[in-house]
């Protein structure tokens, strides 16, 4: 379908209405009422941007909300290239996630959406761009000489990704990013060395 400059705005207000309810809520459930209240968006408009309904209007504000999970990261998670460039992510990453608590709207939604076609492909592209990322800035950083050419990026890059998806789920659970920050100080240790 292609849109209008008009379409397109109306389209992203719809889904930005409704990334910003569920971004406030514990269970990440809406209804299209929801959103049509929230958007002042008829019916019609809704099913005219999302014929497919409401699997397709998540699906979009799972792909808003997992853009801003790496948008939220930069300009630092580009340019990985200094130890205060990892630094300076490092505290983005851990201000994102406390700034939110323990409320996390990708991992709602990704749970409300689980079964939506496409929804695990946004979840293993955003994976993918965010260890790429972190790849590139491990190899720029052996390049230079800072960390251990036998370190392999990829692999680092994984175990990065996943300690923080492990901080951001005990944070959920204590309400604290104390497991979070330990993650990231001991993956740039580990780099350091």
């Amino acid at each position: 379908m292609s849109l209008t400059a008009k379409g397109l705005a109306t389209r992203a207000r719809i889904v930005e209405g409704a990334a910003d309810y569920l971004r406030g809520t514990d269970d990440g459930e809406i209804t299209l009422d929801d959103v049509r209240a929230l958007t002042g968006t008829s019916k019609g408009q809704l099913f005219h941007y999302f014929p497919d309904g409401k699997d397709e209007l998540l699906l979009a504000v799972v792909r808003l909300e997992a853009d801003r999970v790496l948008d939220d990261q930069q300009p630092y998670l580009g340019n990985l290239t200094t130890w205060a460039s990892w630094e300076r992510w490092r505290d983005a990453v851990v201000a994102r996630y406390r700034a939110q608590g323990t409320r996390c709207p990708l991992n709602a939604l990704m749970g409300q959406v689980g079964g939506v076609p496409g929804a695990a492909d946004v979840a293993r592209t955003l994976v993918g761009r965010w260890q790429g990322h972190l790849a590139d800035g491990i190899r720029a950083m052996q390049a230079a000489g800072e960390v251990r050419a036998d370190l392999s990026p990829e692999r680092t890059a994984a175990a990065l990704v996943a300690g923080i998806q492990g901080g951001v789920l005990l944070l959920r659970t204590t309400g604290e990013t104390a497991h979070l920050e330990a993650a990231l100080d001991v993956a740039l240790d580990h780099l350091r060395a």
